[in-house]
């Protein structure tokens, strides 16, 4: 809720427009905006506003209240108000400059919308435009390439045109390498593949170097990984950890990540009870791993319990019968080893069973660190 909250408020900053309003007599400029938020953010809004445009009066209008500005003096008010019918003579002047800036042959249309979602297009100027400008950009580029190739220099040309796709190629290669795991940790926070985003407090993103020849993946986030944003870091990160440090395997090395990247649970009164997530919950998030496996190149992917085991190697693995067990990688796929989840051992009632049960999973892990000396 509150990630919704500060992103409501970074979007009223940074798609609200301000039109002039012709008033009698001289003083102050007058300007006029319309926006729709999502929550009650005027208030916390308004210092920004009144800091930027300090030197002229102007009124923000929302359909949850507004904000005025008058002779350096600010009040908000939680009075409805109607969507005005605001127009100025900058609109026009604005349209064509934002016609001539915009690049047909670099257009990314899934990054436009995740930036600027299409809820704020009807309110701004500028997007009025865009719908038209896609259309006609695939007729542009051909223009611009006719353009640069008339025939009358087709050696040039054909060198032009070689350089520039190699300046292309450089370009997407330096973009691929600035979109790792950071910005695939902040695209995670916006997911909504499945309902479990409406309860988590967030997205749990894995946490390791993004070259780790050794990837953990886990179930889902825990109750403490939950609150902290991070992976392992309950119980369970605590027992993997002992075991890691018994092996010889240094965690820092590690990359550690989760099949599901929210927590499922139900609450039972200020307990939040762990659930295990079902196939569908799974499946939504396996693009998400997906991209984080390409992203590291592992060698080895070690999964941590059943839930694991399905979203690495399928629907109908049995952690059974491929525990312990390395399967070789491909072209198309690192190798894989399955074991149990750490929080397995802190379940059995048994002490005795459960001595037994970390000293396979040592074993286990043990296997993994062998098979990557081997490498």
């Amino acid at each position: 809720m509150t990630q919704q909250i500060r992103r409501d408020a970074h979007k009223m900053k940074a798609f609200l427009r301000f039109r002039e309003t012709k008033r009698e007599g001289e003083g102050r400029r007058h300007f006029v905006a319309w926006f729709e938020p999502e929550h009650y953010i005027l208030e916390s809004v308004a210092p920004f506003f009144a800091e930027r445009f300090s030197d002229m009066d102007w009124m923000i209008l929302t359909p949850i209240g507004s904000i005025l500005h008058e002779d350096g003096k600010m009040r908000c008010d939680r009075t409805p108000c109607e969507a005005p019918d605001l127009k100025d003579d900058v609109e026009t002047l604005w349209h064509s400059y934002y016609q001539s800036i915009f690049n047909p042959a670099r257009i990314k249309t899934k990054a436009m919308r995740s930036e600027m979602p299409t809820k704020y297009w009807k309110n701004l100027p500028e997007t009025r435009l865009i719908p038209q400008m896609l259309a006609d950009a695939e007729n542009r580029v051909a223009a611009m390439v006719a353009l640069q190739n008339d025939g009358r220099a087709p050696a040039f040309h054909a060198r032009h045109q070689a350089e520039w796709r190699e300046r292309e190629a450089v370009t997407r290669r330096e973009e691929q390498a600035l979109e790792g795991l950071p910005a695939l940790g902040r695209a995670l926070e916006t997911c909504q593949r499945c309902e479990l985003c409406r309860y988590a407090t967030q997205s749990v993103p894995g946490a390791g170097p993004e070259r780790a020849r050794l990837m953990l993946v886990g179930e889902q986030p825990g109750d403490q990984e939950d609150l902290q944003g991070k992976p392992f870091v309950g119980p369970a990160g605590q027992v993997l950890d002992r075991v890691l440090k018994h092996v010889g395997i240094d965690q820092e090395t590690v990359y550690l990540t989760n099949a599901v990247k929210h927590f499922k649970f139900v609450s039972k009164g200020r307990r939040r009870i762990h659930q295990t997530p079902d196939r569908t919950e799974i499946v939504a998030c396996s693009a998400w791993l997906e991209q984080e496996i390409r992203l590291v190149q592992p060698d080895l992917i070690v999964t941590l319990g059943a839930s694991a085991l399905q979203a690495v190697e399928g629907r109908i693995s049995r952690l059974g019968e491929m525990r312990g067990r390395i399967r070789e990688g491909s072209m198309a796929r690192p190798a894989s080893l399955a074991t149990i989840h750490p929080s397995y051992l802190l379940r059995l009632p048994d002490p005795q069973r459960a001595r037994e049960e970390e000293a396979r999973f040592m074993h286990e892990l043990g296997l993994a660190r062998d098979w990557l000396a081997r490498r």
